[in-house]
């Protein structure tokens, strides 16, 4: 469930994570708030308490007026060569939006890719850790 203005860039190895791998993407991530009307780059405590967890109410960044609160993603269906992920946006702790996502494992795309820059990003992310675990 991270927050829905959250563009996720890598991995975070700087900030300490009591357990990284219960995150919503699987793992803790730095990257960029899009929240404002400019990008803007959260601190490491931002980053630990609101982008990685979303319901941010004490964000200062966050909007008043907002379609979501968070985003959570979850695996629907490992094929093999095909995923399927469920992408739900929640506000107020109920969901405002649902829809799946395909993920082509042979050719490593996505066939259809969401408009939301922040949601697509998020969904690689969540994949590519998901699929670093599925090969272990």
């Amino acid at each position: 469930m991270a927050c829905p203005f959250f563009y996720p860039a890598e991995k975070s190895v700087t900030i300490a994570w009591a357990f990284s791998s219960r995150l919503p993407l699987g793992a803790g991530f730095c990257g960029t708030c899009r929240a404002g009307a400019e990008e803007s780059n959260p601190a490491d405590d931002e980053l630990r308490d609101f982008c990685n967890l979303g319901y941010s109410a004490g964000c200062s960044r966050l909007p008043a007026a907002r379609r979501a609160d968070c985003l959570r993603f979850v695996v629907m269906h490992d094929g093999g060569n095909k995923i399927i992920l469920d992408y739900i946006y929640e506000r107020e702790h109920a969901p405002v939006e649902r829809g799946q996502l395909e993920y082509d494992c042979a050719g490593q795309s996505w066939p259809v890719r969401l408009s939301d820059e922040c949601a697509q990003r998020q969904a690689e992310c969540y994949l590519a850790v998901y699929l670093e675990r599925r090969r272990r």
